[in-house]
């Protein structure tokens, strides 16, 4: 709320404490525009929490706290970040299907209060990930190259059926609520979905994501420490350094819904295979001791991904191009910012 008494807009971060909440705070905190409401289910760090009108610990399945959010603050924007990811889902499916789809109904429903209320759209942007993708086998994944929205969409994991699902439930509350009803009228969601590639920060380590053996091998070099990959060296999917996560989220939020052809967009931004993550790795650390030891099962998932993405869509629509090819994104984001993270300890 503002010094005038009269509410401010605002924008809604929901798993605002983790790597991707980090640096979407950090750049929505640079405009005065818009509170922003931080939400995560452990306290924000005072740093990031000073950055927000707001932050509240809680669990989005809590329909109680979430009331509170609807008549308390004026919510223009949802960035939905939080999830039960990609590993962790698969040891709790039942857990993870709630955290994951009823979280995000709940949300889509907010929107949809708020929207009824205030009388303006609520944009909903939803983070998904290349885990909706599930490709037969190591054939078919070559043949495939660079693969469409709407190609080999067979998820294997509970965290890409969610994902998935929760892609179609934006689609039904944009273009298709209560179709059947006497008068119908538009839900008020703008929902607008990026399916992440894998994501490599130089200053946090995520946890539980099956694409994290790529920040794993660089963030455990930097430590001095040895690191058994769990992939076979050949294997290859896209990834993204995560200042473009950031801009291409803020880009897709800042887009013209004329301009927009479709609900889910795919970005990237280079591919590599694990041997190649290792050479570069090696390069900037030369002491480091990096070996492959397969978990089969883990390394099987990774497998199911594709090799790249096709992102024209993002490109022809909001204009999307990432910041940090392979060589940018290592020599000028990740190794010196890996290095000053661990030498600031």
């Amino acid at each position: 709320m503002s010094s005038s008494g009269i509410r401010k807009p605002a924008v809604l971060i929901t798993g605002a404490g983790g790597e991707v909440g980090h640096g979407l705070i950090e750049k929505l905190s640079q405009s005065d525009e818009r509170d922003i409401i931080a939400l995560d289910i452990k306290e924000l760090e005072p740093e990031l929490r000073g950055r927000c009108a707001a932050g509240l610990v809680g669990d989005i399945l809590d329909q109680n706290l979430l009331q509170r959010l609807v008549s308390q603050y004026e919510i223009h924007a949802i960035f939905h970040l939080a999830a039960l990811l990609s590993t962790r889902a698969e040891y709790t499916p039942d857990t993870a299907h709630r955290v994951n789809v009823e979280g995000t109904l709940n949300l889509l429903q907010l929107a949809h209060e708020q929207a009824r209320w205030h009388g303006n759209p609520v944009k909903f942007l939803f983070p998904s990930s290349i885990a909706v993708y599930g490709l037969p086998n190591l054939a078919t994944k070559k043949e495939a190259a660079r693969v469409r929205e709407s190609d080999w969409n067979f998820p294997t994991t509970m965290y890409g059926c969610n994902k998935l699902y929760c892609e179609h439930l934006g689609r039904y509350y944009t273009h298709h609520y209560r179709q059947l009803a006497k008068e119908k009228t538009l839900s008020g969601v703008d929902f607008r979905c990026l399916r992440f590639p894998g994501l490599i920060s130089a200053v946090t380590m995520p946890t539980g994501g099956t694409s994290d053996y790529a920040v794993e091998m660089i963030h455990s070099a930097a430590k001095g420490q040895p690191y058994d990959c769990f992939v076979a060296p050949e294997a290859r999917i896209p990834f993204m350094a995560m200042p473009d996560a950031i801009r291409s989220l803020m880009m897709l939020s800042a887009a013209p819904a004329k301009n927009l052809t479709q609900r889910v967009y795919n970005v990237t931004a280079f591919s590599l295979s694990a041997a190649d993550l290792r050479e570069r790795v090696l390069k900037a650390f030369p002491g480091a001791v990096i070996d492959f030891k397969l978990d089969a099962p883990r390394a099987k998932i990774v497998d199911t991904w594709p090799a790249d993405v096709d992102d024209g869509p993002a490109r022809r629509d909001w204009g999307w191009k990432p910041d940090y090819e392979a060589d940018r994104a290592f020599q000028e984001y990740l190794i010196p910012g890996i290095i000053r993270h661990y030498r600031g300890q």
